[in-house]
Order: structure tokens, then C-alpha cells, then sequence
């Protein structure tokens, strides 16, 4: 479908960009099940809530598995119930690590199937012991609602900095452990670098769906001004510590569709959106004034496809350049990344 659209744009073929296919992930969510004697760890299998067991996952940072390994002594010797979904009964639920590459250490956040931390607190200072300086920063997550969704809206934070950090364009980007980070670092990184080649200096920028900053604040030290839009609170909060003490950036908290204005006003527009794609009145407004230079990161490719149609079909902006990541090796996914200059 990339190959039929860059044709009809008169480009090449996409060539698709790879990185490592073991080890890549620096971020896991673990779903926590079994008993207390023989937890087990892991993911779902397709289409299913039974899990399957990850104990040494070849794709994960070998501190991911050193870390679920940790959990599973962890509630041995605690005694602590894994989470039953249909009695909804236990107490831990799932278990999220990111991994710091600059101090090889994990953040690692315990959601828990109550109110209150207590109930996880002889699973926190059995991992405090074991993993030791390994460990970055250690959380509770409260969620004890009966549902899909992972993370629930209690947090404490039993120990360690408040964020992970990354160097991404040569910026110092913070994740808070609620926020979205990708984990394909290293192949993100070269997806950053691409994004930086595209803007020009001094340019004006915004940036719609900024997260934490991954993408927008390394290109602070050479553009004119630059927007940072974001909606989620937890990058939000990461998003600020990224900017503290920095000038010429602007945040603009909430949805994308209330600041097309901004849009309008820019020499470049960077878009990251979610899954579900752009919102139709940003949309709307870049194909009746689109800016001199729009660039998009999509990791959905049926909406890319639909929104780069609605926007070269106007006739006011040109493709040109696509650039697909594989991102999750052993996958058909590619996160695609394209530019559309002003005709």
C-alpha cells in the first residue's frame, strides 16, 4: 500500500528501515497470574486473556527478564496472590518495566488490584533487596476496577527519581512511569534523527501530540519557536521537567483540535498521533492551509493512508518522502514516517 502511494507521489519504493531483532524492548508490561507458589509472567496469547509465560523472552532487554524474575521470587517468598481475572480476586496485577540506558537500571511499577499499596509492600521490599542498584525506581499502580485497561488512576512511589531519562536528538527527554515512551530506543532514535534533517533552522515549528518531548525537544537549540502540544497528564509531567530552564518553547496542554490555530501559524508541523489517527478538525484545517513543511509519524498505517489521500488529493501539498520503521521486529507492523511539502 506504501509502494502504490509513493508511486502515484512519483517515489521510490520505500525502503523499509530495521534495526536489532533481539533485545530491542526497553519497555514491558507483564501480565501477573498463576499462584502465589508458581506466578507466572507474560503476555496474552492472540485473542485471549491466557497467558503465556515469558520467562527469558529473547526480544526484551536482558534486564527485563533479570527484573520478571525478580517479580516471581519475589511473590514466592511474599506469598502474595497473583491477580484472578474472572473471581477478580489477587493482588498483583501486572508489572511494567522501562529500562534507563544511561544507568542500566529499571523503573518498575506494580499495579495492584486495590486502593491501596500496602497489600504489594512485602513484593516492593523483596525486589528493593534483590535487584538492588539494578533498580531505578520502584511503583505502585492502583487499579481495582474490572478491566482491560492496565494502568488504573492511584499511584505511590515507593523509592527512586520520579522519571526515566533518555537522550533523544541530543535532548534530555523524561518518562514518567505513566507516560507513553517507545521501546525500540535505538531504532527510534535514527526515526528522530530522519525527523531533524526534515526541519529547517530557524523555522517555526509545532508540534501536535508532542508526548514527553522524544521528537520536539531536540530540535529546540535551532528553530525560531517552537509548540509543544500534548493531552495526557503523565507526559505532561514529563514534557515540563524536559523544558525546565528552556526558552522558546511553548506548551499547549489539551486536545490537538483546539489549537489549529497554531497550525496555521507555523512553518512546520510536526504530527504524532494515536492509533485512531488524526482529529478531523486538525485535519481539516491542514488540507485548507497547510504549512510549508508537514510531517508525519503514524503507527497506524490504515489511517495514514487515509489522512496522506485527504491531504495531496486537495492539490495544496506534495509527498516526498516516506520512510517506514519496523519498530517490533517479527511483526508486519511499520511505524511510518513521511513528509508533505507546500505545492
Amino acid at each position: 500500500m506504501l509502494t502504490v502511494l509513493c508511486a502515484e507521489a512519483g517515489l521510490p519504493p520505500p525502503d523499509v528501515m530495521e534495526g536489532w531483532a533481539f533485545g530491542y524492548r526497553h519497555r514491558a508490561r507483564l501480565a501477573v497470574r498463576g499462584r502465589s507458589a508458581s506466578p507466572k509472567l507474560g503476555v496474552f496469547q492472540e485473542g485471549s486473556h491466557r497467558i503465556v509465560d515469558v520467562p527469558r523472552c529473547l526480544v526484551h532487554h536482558p534486564l527485563i527478564n533479570e527484573v520478571a524474575a525478580a517479580v516471581k521470587q519475589a511473590v514466592r517468598a511474599s506469598g502474595v496472590a497473583p491477580y484472578a481475572e474472572r473471581a477478580h480476586r489477587g493482588e498483583l496485577r501486572y508489572a511494567q518495566v522501562v529500562v534507563e540506558r544511561s544507568s542500566a537500571s529499571a523503573q518498575v511499577v506494580l499495579v495492584g488490584n486495590s486502593d491501596d499499596p500496602a497489600a504489594l509492600q512485602p513484593v516492593a521490599e523483596v525486589l528493593e533487596s534483590t535487584l538492588g542498584r539494578r533498580l531505578h525506581s520502584l511503583w505502585w499502580n492502583g487499579n481495582p476496577a474490572r478491566t482491560n485497561t492496565i494502568l488504573g488512576p492511584r499511584w505511590h512511589r515507593w523509592s527512586g527519581p520520579a522519571a526515566v531519562c533518555e537522550e533523544l536528538g541530543g535532548a534530555r527527554v523524561f518518562f514518567p512511569p505513566g507516560a507513553f515512551g517507545q521501546a525500540n530506543l535505538d531504532l527510534f532514535e535514527r526515526l528522530v534523527a530522519r525527523v531533524a534533517s526534515w526541519v529547517p533552522d530557524g523555522a517555526r515549528v509545532v508540534e501536535f501530540h508532542a508526548g514527553c518531548g522524544a521528537i520536539g525537544l531536540g530540535l529546540l537549540p535551532r528553530t525560531a519557536s517552537i509548540a509543544l502540544n500534548e493531552l495526557v497528564p503523565d507526559a505532561l509531567e514529563g514534557l515540563a521537567l524536559g523544558l525546565a530552564a528552556r526558552a522558546r518553547a511553548t506548551v499547549l496542554p489539551g486536545a490537538a483540535a483546539e489549537f489549529t490555530e497554531a497550525a496555521c501559524a507555523a512553518d512546520v508541523v510536526i504530527v504524532d498521533p494515536p492509533r485512531r489517527g488524526l482529529d478531523e478538525k486538525l485535519l481539516e484545517a491542514l488540507v485548507r492551509e497547510p504549512p510549508a513543511r508537514l510531517i508525519a509519524v503514524s503507527c497506524s498505517l490504515d489511517a495514514f493512508l487515509r489522512e496522506a489521500r485527504a491531504l495531496v488529493d486537495a492539490g495544496r501539498l506534495r509527498l516526498d518522502a516516506v520512510v517506514p520503521f519496523a519498530l517490533f521486529p517479527h511483526t508486519a507492523h511499520v511505524e511510518t514516517l513521511a513528509c508533505f511539502v507546500r505545492t
